[in-house]
């Protein structure tokens, strides 16, 4: 899949760009049941809510063949190593819950805020790329972003420890207000299988879903090999060490997988 020169022209304005069903319901839905399986384990990648809810699975990739898959899925790696200009690796790998009535707030961030401070990676030569596995709607815990805010380069921020399970570099509501008189706030929508993708200094978060109908997102965050982080002062399976640029597998790598899903049901 590569990027046309509109869209590559949008990506720069806006810091992101939005493909609503890029992947079919039957992948999304064969991706939703093995998070699923994901979340059910005790495991030390698994991280939870104050109340045992699972919220995030890092280095899924590791331990499941179908994150396996996406994670060298052509939809993904190609448009970001166009972007990026040359070949990557796998810096973090998250599948990011938003549970009914208990998913928990993101605060206002920046990726590359966190992967500069606590990785010490050189450049913003790295971004996020998404697939929903769940229908996102305005009222499910939706991501936020502030438009032309990744043209601010890397905004002053503070280490929370607290409003999160997982620490962050968040902006004060100040800076976070600045930005939004500039660009407006959106909320890219879309039923499952919609693919995002967003440069590593856009400003973004997500609010609480307090709705009845959870949301689950995968996220890759790919890197320019020739930009790897320098320090390692978190765990591999959150900041992953190994800078092997990733070969892409064919676009079908998960029909196999779909299609054993669709027997088992029958």
């Amino acid at each position: 899949m590569r990027l046309t020169e509109e869209e590559l022209k949008r990506f720069d304005e806006d810091g992101y760009l939005f493909f609503p069903g890029k992947f079919t319901p039957e992948e999304a839905a064969c991706l939703k049941a093995e998070a699923e399986a994901v979340y059910a384990l005790d495991r030390e990648e698994v991280w939870r809510e104050s109340n045992g809810v699972a919220r995030t699975a890092f280095a899924a990739h590791k331990y499941n063949e179908a994150f396996r898959r996406l994670g060298a899925h052509p939809r993904m790696i190609d448009p970001v190593t166009q972007v990026l200009d040359g070949p990557v690796y796998m810096h973090q790998y998250k599948v990011n819950a938003k549970a009914a009535f208990d998913g928990a707030v993101w605060q206002w961030h920046q990726d590359y805020g966190t992967w500069k401070r606590d990785d010490d990676m050189p450049e913003p030569r790295a971004m996020n790329i998404a697939v929903f596995l769940d229908d996102v709607t305005a009222a499910n815990g939706p991501l936020l972003f502030i438009p032309g805010s990744h043209k601010q380069g890397v905004v002053d921020a503070g280490h929370d420890l607290e409003t999160t399970s997982y620490p962050l570099w968040t902006l004060d509501r100040d800076k976070v207000s600045e930005l939004a008189e500039r660009g407006g706030c959106v909320a890219p929508t879309g039923p499952a299988g919609s693919m995002l993708m967003f440069s590593s200094l856009l400003v973004h978060a997500s609010p609480p879903n307090i709705s009845p109908f959870g949301r689950t997102i995968v996220y890759l965050s790919l890197c320019h090999v020739d930009n790897h982080i320098r320090a390692f002062n978190r765990a591999e399976w959150i900041a992953h060490r190994d800078f092997t640029p990733i070969e892409a597998l064919s676009d079908d790598c998960l029909d196999e997988l779909v299609a054993k899903r669709q027997q088992a049901a029958e």
